[in-house]
């Protein structure tokens, strides 16, 4: 008795009715009838069987427990790379994945530039208030012998006009390339100019106090209060925030860094590395804090002065001018420090500190200067001695 032929049965659906069809038998060899086989969707094309699909690049093989020949396709995603076939490896701090994630490439660097709108407008502050600074030098010094400018104390004018100046010219090296040459300057002027500024307003409020002060108590003048004296005493102030700045220099001295972590995105392509100086917050405050400490105790000055008589004119402004430079600079801190996460964190910043650094130099500018340049110019018939009480300096 001869074995019966093995028959290969398919179980197809068909029309809503389930039966099993001969689709081939066994003979020494197998025998299909494609034409018979059935397949779900009613094709009759033989499906692909396989257990896993070739990864594409950029995505590594993670094998399927207890299956070693089958794997999940698995992408190398942020800023990893495909580092083998079946391994994923993050890039270099300064590096991020290509566009298939098969290898690593340099992250671009990015810096302020002059041509950006965050440039564009502390540049033409800058510019109109040099402009108008050398305006009113040229003036004072081509009227430097007229009631006016004598009143206004010729030595101390040409200093506080030196750091007013000097404010605006640090919008250049704020916004210029960062380099060790570019971060030693701004290291020096960023608070030299506003020091200088207030360090002389300083001297002429304590003048302007002690002599009224001393006025009340005896006839005799207060020392210090010649020209000269009031030149040391400003220079004084000053030296403190140039020591302080030679320190800083002893102890760290200055670089421009690369950081790649103020713009480091979620997504790689969005990643940027920042040149920029090593000066972080907390420098910026100490290099910032004397002049802010002379502000505000020129501002104290200033409120104890103001009742003074009109004879001491300058009095007045200078109040004005210190408490409306007190505004600038309460503004500035929630929007300087308050930006600190922010992906746009160095224009923002550079932009906020040098727009205050000119505001506050406009405003000394023009409250101070400008009133007398106008009288000056336009009516010289006011430009003439006023009675003041007569004070000889004691050094």
């Amino acid at each position: 008795m001869g074995m019966e032929t093995p028959l290969i049965y398919q179980y197809q659906i068909r029309n809503q009715t389930a039966e099993y069809k001969i689709i081939g038998h066994w003979t020494d060899q197998l025998y299909l009838n494609i034409r018979a086989m059935h397949w779900p969707g009613g094709g009759r094309q033989i499906p692909y069987s396989i257990c896993s699909h070739p990864c594409q690049a950029g995505e590594r093989k993670k094998i399927v427990k207890g299956i070693p020949c089958c794997w999940h396709c698995e992408r190398c995603d942020g800023y990893q790379y495909q580092a083998d076939t079946y391994s994923c490896k993050m890039c270099r701090f300064d590096l991020r994945p290509n566009e298939n994630h098969t290898a690593c490439r340099p992250i671009p660097i990015v810096k302020l530039e002059w041509s950006s709108p965050w440039a564009v407008i502390p540049v033409l502050i800058s510019v109109v208030g040099i402009m108008a600074t050398l305006f009113v030098v040229v003036t004072f010094i081509r009227y430097n012998d007229t009631p006016i400018v004598k009143a206004s104390g010729r030595e101390l004018s040409y200093v506080l006009l030196t750091g007013i100046f000097m404010c605006y010219a640090t919008t250049f090296l704020m916004i210029s390339a960062p380099d060790v040459g570019i971060c030693s300057l701004r290291r020096i002027f960023l608070g030299l100019g506003m020091s200088i500024s207030y360090a002389a307003l300083l001297t002429k409020t304590n003048r302007i106090y002690r002599i009224f002060e001393q006025g009340s108590m005896s006839v005799s003048a207060p020392r210090f209060i010649s020209p000269a004296s009031q030149l040391v005493i400003t220079f004084s102030l000053t030296s403190v925030q140039l020591l302080g700045v030679c320190i800083w220099f002893g102890v760290d001295p200055s670089q421009a860094i690369i950081d790649y972590e103020d713009q480091r995105m979620a997504n790689p392509d969005m990643a940027r590395g920042v040149l920029k100086c090593d000066i972080s917050d907390l420098s910026l405050i100490c290099l910032l804090g004397y002049s802010m400490l002379l502000m505000v105790t020129c501002t104290v000055y200033a409120i104890k002065t103001r009742g003074v008589p009109e004879a001491f004119n300058e009095a007045k402004p200078i109040g004005f001018t210190m408490y409306t430079t007190c505004i600038i600079w309460l503004a500035f801190i929630p929007i300087f420090f308050g930006t600190s996460q922010s992906t746009e964190k160095m224009y923002i910043q550079t932009t906020t500190l040098t727009i205050s650094v000119s505001l506050s130099a406009s405003v000394s500018l023009g409250m101070l200067y400008m009133p007398k340049v106008y009288v000056i110019l336009r009516h010289p018939e006011q430009n003439v001695p006023k009675r003041t009480r007569s004070l000889k300096g004691e050094d």
